[in-house]
């Protein structure tokens, strides 16, 4: 069986995203939090692991990685764009039991992941997806909602009604 990666051109998906521009144009960190909790929800309804890399291409320091909600979360070091670490990943990543989905409307990068052996997803195919996602999972929770026994002790009609009656003091 093999295992879907899913890497995340961040601000590639940050603008494209009418939800995430939206944030953005408040304070990038809000876009950037929200996307992390939207991929959060894509891998833990697809169960692909999930990496979100963020360009610290004009940003002096170091590579940054850490966890959030379950999802992998880089920044890339000073003088490295996304796009190439996004290329250095795909190339490490990829294995015959590995398959590597890479999130990006950068045509540019669209072609050379396709030379890597990596699959594209455009920001725009992803939302689409993410919004089937959010759509199944509302289903499935209002399903089990209405499957819900209203008690947890199962009664017959009659005595339901005799404890409604209780309940609103009516003899």
């Amino acid at each position: 069986m093999k295992k879907d990666i899913l890497l995340v051109d961040g601000y590639n998906v940050i603008g494209a995203w009418e939800e995430l521009v939206q944030l953005k144009e408040e304070l990038l960190a809000n876009a950037r939090d929200r996307l992390i909790e939207r991929m959060a929800e894509y891998k833990a309804y697809t169960g692909w692991h999930v990496i979100i890399i963020f360009d610290a291409y004009l940003t002096a320091g170091i590579e940054k990685k850490k966890w959030r909600h379950d999802v992998e979360v880089i920044f890339t070091r000073e003088n490295e764009t996304a796009d190439e670490r996004i290329e250095k990943l795909v190339t490490e990543l990829s294995g015959r039991r590995v398959q590597v989905h890479v999130a990006t409307s950068d045509m540019t990068e669209q072609w050379v992941i396709f030379a890597h052996g990596a699959l594209r997803k455009s920001a725009r195919e992803l939302e689409i997806e993410m919004d089937a996602i959010d759509k199944l999972i509302s289903g499935k929770v209002k399903d089990f909602q209405e499957q819900r026994p209203f008690s947890k002790i199962p009664l017959t009609d009659e005595i339901a009604e005799k404890f409604e009656k209780w309940r609103r003091g009516i003899k």
